[in-house]
């Protein structure tokens, strides 16, 4: 993640939100800029003094000096002798908005009771003879003692390391510990962090039969940066390699020696975040694999890698959580939409793993990979068209793991199948390509349509619903969308794919490459031996940055929806008719086409609801309810439902959701196309050139309008006497703005006085071709827009706890 172009103060309170939210960040300690504590309760102000920080670091807003600022912030401490009046920290360190640094406080601190140091200079002065002494003092520590982490590529690394950490009394550094499921995610990191800063000529080097995997192993067995293990082609000794060891002919080793070009920082800085050596039963295994560090020279080809690495390396914690520390050995692991096998990167079993595809090209490009160091045998990569090829095309080997009652057990389907849906055969990629597995015919649909209904319009369902026909005592591992647990059309689904839930996490969709749409991506594990019913399952949640911020309940079983409840509002006979609801789905994604409208004739979505004084009050908590709460990635799929009954004795609940339909920018209603009953001010209150056409909604408010009868009986029975509605104060805050709004338009020489907030809105920002402008040149009718909007988000968060308490989420 990167802060670019913010402000300190806001750097400073994104990195609390976004890597610290677990601590308090609010303390002020002395003159430093940044503390992170454990949460306290106690308030108690004489427990200041023993208030024990875990770190203590300076800020600066765009990139800068990692070096100078810790140096800055140690004058800052010593200057005002800090440690005197707050216990010292377990850490001290600096931040920018692209990386932040942590040196272990007990390594600087006795900096802080040298002799004859002028302490009383301006930290922040670059320039000074105490600075420059210091810095100089300080490089070769803080080169040796600090870990620098990158928020674009560090992130995990970073939250990792500060959970292990940031604990109160703890002593020591707790580093990143390596085994034979993660040294090749090392390993890639090492590439691009370490091996630009050896000094060698790596196209003369590698003529020798010598590769970088091979100077990545002697830094990695090693301890104090001096290789542990002998019979390797690189040693690393302390600052250099020692390479191509020949016995010549006087019986004595001859070796070449290579260094580094930046005087070893950057391995330093990369070694710190990692313990080294591995547990000792791990290095013949890591030795043995040395193969898998050959380097890929195949670039990707286009359209063929779609799993992120970061959510790929995910994935695989999780199968090492779910199936133990040795489930590469003990499982039998095929991609049956493998595409170029972008998912099986770091696996180390070879001979346990069998890749699949239905497009020839993307098997060629796996076996030419294979050729450059790719971890696959030739012989278990093969064409096979998954949706509708026979098994009997199967490999041998595979075919016998499948129809072995003791092996098919330990068999892993891990994939990342297609999410477009298969109605379209010639437009499969309508969400993006995501892998070349896709079957152009989908025999299959037809088939599966009687046993999961309308789920069999999802490719990624076919997968699932042949994977677990064909295979019911495998383990599946899947990238997905989530709809196959939550989604409305995948209740039949539900009752054929019974299997226990093992675990899994979402992400947000858009860091998958060519995937359109705002929405959650899950990795979930299934066995599929053990036949449950879906009805709840919990997924970590994942940010852009490999952060994880808590934990989503996904509902397999859901009440009836949202939009079964408007039903009961509708009504058919004529009767004054003030707008019209248009309305689409039950969840976020559908979220822009909830709006109003003057005339049914306007609305080209979906349902379109008719407007009066019997359901305005259901039309308006419905519109709220929808509106209420911003759609994210996050919660795209979350299903609006029927309520319970406590909304229909919530006056202040009903009024308020009559105040946010009114001045909502979803409120559509124009006078160009028709009557506008929707102006709740007065032509007094206005200021008004004349009198407005209709006075409904000011009448309405005031209860000046009694209820129609319909002649039909609803559920909700509205006040059959009328009287003037009560507005809470967040409600009238938002009508005050509203109100000032309208004077300021009607001032206007040229307004149309039964204007409607739309109109008002068009008459200031102007439109182009398509649609109205986002902004206006009018400031004062910008200031009063951002004072409305301002009001409704305060008028929304009030709405919003009562969506949950009346059951509508």
């Amino acid at each position: 993640m990167s802060y670019a172009n913010i402000r300190e103060e806001e750097l400073k309170n994104k990195i609390s939100k976004d890597y610290f939210w677990m601590y308090d960040c609010t303390k002020i300690i002395g003159n430093v800029d940044f503390c992170v504590s454990m949460l306290s309760e106690s308030s108690n102000s004489e427990l200041e003094l023993d208030h024990e920080s875990l770190f203590w670091a300076e800020a600066k807003k765009g990139i800068s000096d990692i070096q100078k600022s810790i140096v800055q912030l140690i004058l800052t401490i010593g200057k005002a002798r800090t440690f005197d009046k707050f216990l010292p920290p377990a850490f001290l360190g600096a931040f920018d908005s692209e990386k932040i640094a942590f040196i272990p406080y007990s390594e600087i601190s006795e900096i802080f009771y040298q002799n004859d140091f002028n302490w009383n200079v301006t930290p922040s002065n670059y320039e000074t003879k105490e600075f420059k002494n210091l810095l100089t003092k300080v490089t070769n520590l803080l080169n040796s003692s600090a870990l620098l982490f990158n928020y674009e590529t560090d992130s995990r690394e970073l939250n990792k390391f500060i959970k292990d950490n940031f604990v109160v009394g703890k002593f020591g550094v707790t580093k990143t510990q390596i085994d034979k499921n993660n040294f090749m995610i090392i390993y890639n990191k090492w590439l691009g962090a370490v091996k630009p800063t050896i000094a060698v000529n790596w196209d003369i080097v590698k003529k020798s039969g010598i590769i970088d995997g091979d100077f990545f192993l002697a830094d990695l067995l090693s301890q104090e940066n001096i290789t542990l293990k002998e019979k390797l082609f690189v040693l690393l000794k302390n600052n250099y390699y020692e390479l191509d060891r020949k016995i010549n002919d006087l019986g004595l080793f001859n070796s070449s020696k290579t260094g580094f070009s930046d005087n070893q920082k950057a391995h330093t800085q990369f070694w710190l975040k990692y313990e080294r050596p591995p547990k000792e039963e791990y290095w013949d295994y890591i030795v043995e694999r040395r193969d898998l560090l050959v380097p890929q020279d195949v670039r990707e080809r286009k359209g063929s890698f779609f799993t992120p690495q970061i959510w790929v390396e995910l994935s695989q914690k999780y199968l090492t959580d779910a199936l133990g520390v040795d489930w590469q050995d003990e499982y039998y692991i095929w991609d049956c939409a493998a595409g170029t096998g972008n998912l099986l990167a770091g696996l180390t079993n070879k001979h346990n793993i069998y890749a699949s595809t239905l497009d020839t090209q993307d098997v060629e490009v796996m076996k030419d990979r294979i050729q450059n160091g790719a971890n696959l045998l030739e012989a278990n990569v093969f064409q096979f068209d998954f949706l509708n090829d026979d098994f009997s095309k199967l490999p041998t080997d595979l075919l016998n793991i499948i129809n072995d009652s003791k092996k098919n057990s330990k068999l892993l389907i891990y994939i990342n199948p297609p999410y477009a849906e298969a109605t379209s055969a010639k437009t499969v990629t309508g969400t993006g390509k995501n892998k070349s597995g896709v079957s152009k015919d989908h025999k299959l649909n037809e088939y599966f349509n009687t046993k999961i209904g309308s789920a069999s319009n999802e490719i990624f369902a076919l997968f699932m619903a042949k994977i677990y026909e064909k295979t019911p005592n495998a383990v599946l591992g899947q990238f997905s969308t989530l709809k196959f647990v939550q989604g409305a059309n995948f209740t039949k689904f539900k009752n054929f794919f019974l299997a226990k839930f093992l675990g899994g996490f979402i992400v947000p969709a858009t860091t998958f490459d060519n995937v359109e749409g705002s929405f959650p991506i899950g990795f979930t594990l299934w066995d599929l031996k053990e036949k449950r019913k879906i009805e709840t399952i919990n997924c970590e949640i994942y940010e852009k940055n490999i952060t994880c911020i808590g934990v989503k309940n996904f509902f397999g079983v859901l009440p009836l929806s949202i939009n079964k409840w408007l039903v009961t509002f509708y009504y058919k006979k004529s009767l004054q008719n003030i707008g019209t609801l248009s309305t689409r789905g039950n969840d976020f994604q559908n979220q822009k086409y909830i709006y109003l409208a003057t005339k049914i004739d306007n609305i080209v979505h979906d349902t379109k609801v008719k407007i009066s004084t019997i359901n305005l009050f259901p039309i308006c908590i419905y519109f709220s309810v929808r509106h209420c709460k911003k759609a994210t990635w996050l919660n795209d799929r979350d299903q609006f439902l029927f309520p319970n009954d406590g909304w229909k004795t919530d006056f202040e609940f009903q009024n308020d959701c009559l105040t946010f339909i009114l001045f909502h920018s979803q409120n559509k209603i124009s006078s160009k196309v028709g009557t506008n009953h929707w102006i709740p001010f007065t032509e007094i209150e206005l200021n008004a050139r004349k009198k407005l056409e209709s006075s409904f909604m000011a009448d309405f408010i005031s209860g000046k309008i009694k209820k129609e009868n319909s002649g039909e009986i609803f559920e909700f029975e509205e006040k059959t006497k009328r009287v003037k509605l009560i507005f809470s104060k967040e409600a009238q805050i938002v009508f005050d703005a509203g109100k000032a709004l309208w004077i300021y338009y009607h001032k206007q020489p040229n307004c149309n006085v039964n204007a409607s907030l739309y109109d008002i809105r068009e008459y200031f920002q102007g439109r182009n071709d398509k649609r109205m402008n986002n902004k206006s040149e009018d400031d004062i009718y910008s200031k009063l827009m951002e004072d409305l909007r301002e009001s409704l988000k305060i008028l929304a968060s009030k709405i919003e706890p009562k969506v949950y308490e009346y059951g509508f989420l």
